[in-house]
């Protein structure tokens, strides 16, 4: 139920309805957004989970913020064009200040509903918005923001996020800053390079920098390539969880993937592995070395090893030393 005090003339809402790589990726335009109301506090609408990330991690850094569903029903009213605006609809975002929407711009119908159950308070933006160079500053452009300078937006991690990140490493027998995350998975399997040679490249370092695997729903049909290593892996984390174990990380090697949109916004250093994808428009913004092949398994094993070992080289504060090839001396 919607507080109506609490959010009247207080409280913007953002309405996305992209997966977690969108989100991150127009996480600087939303913090633009949010720059040009001084004394709002923004509140987000995507899908479940990401809204509780969104709202958790202060996407767009102000306030307290509060997480809806995309699926709520208020939503769905808006486009029942033969009936007039449900009474629901206008009191859900009638109660905002503003409403920025990157859902459903091009529907004619749906922006006059928005505008009507605001009051005019409502304004669209494309989602995905067209142009050649990176999508983040695509969505800069979109908003009238400035898209000159680089794009930049890093996860916002509590201490305690961190110290229960630290708890679970420790439960899994990996230390801080000296273990190597692995993510092989993705929301399309023609963008995944084969789980066998993700495994394969943990064979080439030292064993002092152990892998720890991450794995959703969608990849535990490939748990056992791992698991026949004796690697690490975690299953079913909280999108908030696996940013904080990330920012532990010495690096990371992942797909072009959420997750690796995820790890590079929580600082770490890593690889991201792309193929049909074009690194351009959907490079994750950080500290990230992009290496791409066409087709994407024939990306050889040895060549990626060696980018790795110096990425995380490069992390470690005892330098290059610390972290080399297997063979070498």
């Amino acid at each position: 139920m919607v507080d109506q005090a609490d959010l009247s003339g207080g409280r913007m809402l953002i309405i996305f309805p992209g997966a977690l790589g969108d989100l991150i990726c127009a996480a600087p335009a939303m913090r633009a957004l949010a720059r040009r109301h001084a004394d709002a506090t923004v509140d987000f609408m995507a899908r479940a989970e990401l809204a509780r990330f969104a709202a958790e991690h202060r996407v767009a850094a102000r306030g307290h913020s509060r997480a809806y569903s995309i699926d709520r029903r208020e939503v769905a009213q808006l486009f029942d064009a033969a009936r007039p605006i449900a009474a629901e609809a206008r009191a859900f975002f009638g109660a905002f200040a503003q409403v920025y929407s990157f859902f459903a711009a091009a529907d004619a119908g749906f922006r006059d509903a928005l505008a009507a159950a605001t009051a005019g308070r409502a304004t669209c933006y494309p989602f995905r918005p067209p142009g050649l160079d990176h999508v983040a500053i695509g969505y800069l452009r979109a908003i009238g923001a400035d898209s000159a300078a680089a794009p930049v937006w890093t996860v916002e991690l509590r201490d305690d996020q961190l110290a229960r990140a630290a708890a679970r490493l420790a439960a899994a027998g990996l230390e801080p800053h000296n273990f190597l995350l692995i993510l092989p998975g993705s929301g399309s399997p023609a963008k995944n390079w084969p789980a066998e040679s993700f495994a394969a490249v943990t064979d080439s370092l030292v064993p002092r920098m152990r892998p720890l695997v991450i794995l959703g729903p969608a990849e535990e049909a490939i748990a056992p390539i791992f698991a026949a290593r004796g690697l690490a892996i975690m299953r079913e984390l909280e999108l908030g969880e696996v940013a904080a174990i990330a920012r532990l990380a010495s690096g990371f090697i992942g797909n072009d993937s959420g997750v690796t949109h995820l790890a590079a916004a929580a600082g770490a250093p890593g690889i991201a592995i792309f193929g049909p994808t074009d690194p351009e428009r959907w490079r994750p913004i950080g500290r990230v070395i992009v290496m791409r092949h066409v087709p994407l398994a024939m990306l050889e094993v040895g060549a990626v090893a060696v980018r790795l070992a110096a990425v995380i080289a490069e992390s470690l504060p005892d330098g290059p030393a610390q972290v080399r090839q297997s063979g070498e001396k």
